[in-house]
């Protein structure tokens, strides 16, 4: 009788694992610290492909053509960074595309006369219909500016002119900057030296491409999070510490 008490409960020992309880052991440090690491690899990888898959779509939504506005809105505006940006928004202006044009984020050295010189055959126009923002220093401080401006001219649609592969994150900037009942119209300026459907045969094209959507992304989770750019400890930390409001002289007609 004892006999087969005892080899039951051997038995049942058996059953329940070296323990004595039905989870068995208790895991080790060692395993804990494995399942952690699988975990966060899992993780990594996920959010590593879900970022490519990303840029993939940030690169495929970038305008391949330029394409005139399909009416006029009340102002244009050129966001420094290229010269083919400020001509294209010169002949939109000269097309009746908008009463005025906003050049923003323009170089302290750069002058009316020098735009001018550039631009030969449309000195009429910049005399009496442009207007030169030299305060602006990014994306976000030309956000600001434009907003101003549009506030100061009544205005309610603005055409904006920047790179195609800059456009997404101004948009952004726009939208967060200026109330509801503003219509902003893209105009992508495309450039021959960038092309997004040949961007991983270039270096500097795919370096380019993959900075701006970093640049997008840090853009849309800034502005879900802030109430106003000018307000924001984030834009002066984007502007290297100095105030959004004061970084250079005021507008200049």
């Amino acid at each position: 009788m004892q006999r087969a008490m005892k080899t039951r409960t051997g038995d049942r020992a058996g059953w329940f694992g070296p323990g004595g309880g039905p989870e068995g052991p208790p895991p080790t440090r060692w395993s804990l610290r494995r399942r952690f690491a699988l975990v966060l690899a899992g993780a990594g990888l996920a959010g590593g492909l879900a970022l490519g898959l990303g840029f993939l779509a940030f690169v495929a939504g970038l305008a391949r053509a330029e394409r005139l506005p399909l009416g006029p809105s009340d102002g244009i505006v050129a966001l420094t960074g290229g010269a083919q940006r400020i001509e294209d928004a010169m002949d939109l202006l000269a097309g009746g595309y908008g009463r005025r044009l906003l050049i923003t984020g323009v170089n302290e050295r750069t002058s009316r006369d020098e735009i001018a010189r550039l631009n030969p055959g449309q000195q009429h126009l910049i005399a009496c219909c442009v207007d030169l923002d030299y305060r602006a220093r990014n994306t976000i401080g030309n956000a600001i500016e434009i907003r101003r401006w549009m506030r100061e001219n009544g205005f309610r649609s603005v055409a904006v002119v920047t790179s195609n592969y800059h456009m997404p994150r101004t948009l952004v900037e726009l939208d967060h900057a200026l109330a509801g009942g503003h219509r902003v119209v893209p105009h992508p300026v495309v450039s021959d030296g960038i092309d997004p459907d040949q961007w991983w045969r270039h270096p500097a094209s795919a370096r380019l491409l993959a900075s701006e959507y970093v640049k997008f992304l840090v853009a849309w989770v800034r502005t879900r999070f802030e109430s106003d750019p000018e307000h924001s400890s984030a834009a002066v930390l984007v502007s290297r510490g100095h105030p959004v409001k004061v970084v250079a002289e005021p507008l200049m007609r």
